[in-house]
């Protein structure tokens, strides 16, 4: 709007010049009629006069435009400059450009806050890298699906030969389906600080298909047990260490507790071990827990990189479950049965992954996430059925902005390791206010 005003004011004062030009030239061909040069005066005076009055007014036209430009700049919030190509100054329009551009004040962009955010990507993991704003608080829905199976043959007898087994063979296929449905709240106590709660609810389904190869057993047996009960509860606290930067990473410290809210393991109905009310049962468990049954405490570390038009990003954490004591197991009949003292292994975390910015609405991510279970102790003593798990993730992610303030998040992934679950499917809408 600018460059258009002093346009103006420029053509408007060249088709003056050119008139004065052409009005010159007239005169100085046209032949007199008279040769008096007292009239011959008089006449160029005449001329002189009104083209003085042209320009004048010419004058008056560019002081309105630059008044209308100057309430302008004022409704847009700019600070107001004078317009180029005033009247009285003997420019040229190259000399014009180059003292408008040096005069006019450039804006790019918006000047960054002193809490600056980092960017943001579609979420892969539990760890968000962008903080609530101060003040702000946002409403999470999300619903997620996993789905696992897995292949077990007991060996329980000795072998005379190689070849020979004498005892029980037992080959077992558990498939099994989890749904959690969960409510994530988030507020910002500072541009730095943030407060999450999670509330999750969980169904679970598990179908048992065995059949006992040295026992004589033709047919398999189906075994379905399953278990709806809210989840455990977590809270999570985020502190977001550096401002970050073009060449510097965002970092992010966080510290998630996680409650034993849900259906405790320890506390569902287990299936005689070997025979209960003189028939032979199976061992598992008739209804399925929707919690771990343990507290526990999460520190962790999340870093962000953005290189145009990618933000790499991943972190580290590590998962202690506090230890419970005097654990005993309810069996069917009422009874229950003494474990002892039980400390669940600890978790170490690491994720990492990039994220690709499609257009100003889409973002696309994938990333890995590695996972390494320590060995259950019961009493002190590791258990002999008790390994160190791997467990591992290929997870792939797309965001779409809807508005200012929701966004559709989709996460699929694909279990790396036989102890991960297979596959995982993800649906989160974060609503900001």
């Amino acid at each position: 709007m600018k460059k258009n005003h002093g346009s103006r004011s420029l053509g408007l004062l060249a088709c003056t010049s050119l008139a004065m030009a052409a009005t010159a030239s007239h005169a100085q061909g046209a032949p007199a009629p008279s040769d008096d040069p007292g009239v011959r005066i008089e006449r160029l005076q005449q001329q002189l006069t009104e083209q003085n009055r042209q320009i004048e007014t010419l004058r008056q036209a560019v002081a309105d435009q630059e008044a209308r430009h100057r309430e302008l700049q004022r409704a847009l919030g700019q600070e107001p400059r004078a317009v180029a190509g005033r009247a009285e100054g003997a420019r040229t329009p190259d000399a014009d450009s180059a003292s408008d551009t040096s005069q006019r004040p450039v804006r790019v962009g918006t000047a960054p806050s002193q809490e600056t955010q980092p960017p943001a990507v579609a979420p892969l993991f539990d760890q968000p890298g962008i903080l609530t704003p101060k003040g702000k608080y946002s409403l999470e829905p999300s619903v997620q699906y996993s789905y696992s199976s897995s292949n077990r043959v007991a060996l329980v007898g000795y072998t005379i030969i190689p070849a020979l087994l004498i005892g029980l063979v037992d080959v077992r296929e558990v498939k099994r389906s989890t749904f959690t449905g969960a409510l994530t709240t988030r507020y910002g106590l500072t541009n730095r600080l943030e407060l999450e709660a999670k509330l999750p609810y969980v169904y679970r389904s598990d179908a048992t298909i065995s059949r006992e190869l040295g026992g004589g057993s033709a047919t398999d047996r189906v075994f379905n047990s399953s278990g709806r009960a809210m989840g455990d509860v977590e809270l999570a606290a985020r502190y977001q260490l550096n401002d970050g930067g073009a060449n510097k990473p965002y970092l992010i410290g966080s510290m998630r507790f996680k409650s034993r809210t849900g259906k405790d393991p320890f506390e569902v109905v287990t299936d005689c071990i070997t025979r209960c009310e003189g028939s032979e049962t199976t061992g598992l468990p008739l209804d399925l827990p929707t919690g771990s049954g343990f507290y526990s405490l999460q520190p962790g570390l999340t870093w962000l990189f953005p290189s145009d038009p990618a933000v790499f990003f991943g972190g580290i954490s590590y998962t202690y479950n506090f230890k419970r004591s005097d654990v005993s197991r309810l069996v069917r009949g009422g009874e229950r049965e003494l474990i002892g003292t039980i400390e669940p292994g600890g978790i170490f975390g690491i994720n990492f992954g990039m994220g690709l910015a499609l257009n100003d609405k889409s973002t696309f991510s994938m990333g890995v996430d590695l996972n390494s279970v320590g060995r259950t102790r019961r009493n002190g003593t590791p258990l002999e059925s008790s390994v160190r798990t791997q467990l591992a993730s290929l997870l792939l992610g797309y965001s779409y902005r809807y508005s200012d303030k929701t966004n559709f998040n989709v996460t699929v992934g694909a279990g790396l390791t036989r102890d991960t679950p297979d596959l995982t499917i993800g649906l989160r809408i974060p609503i900001s206010f």
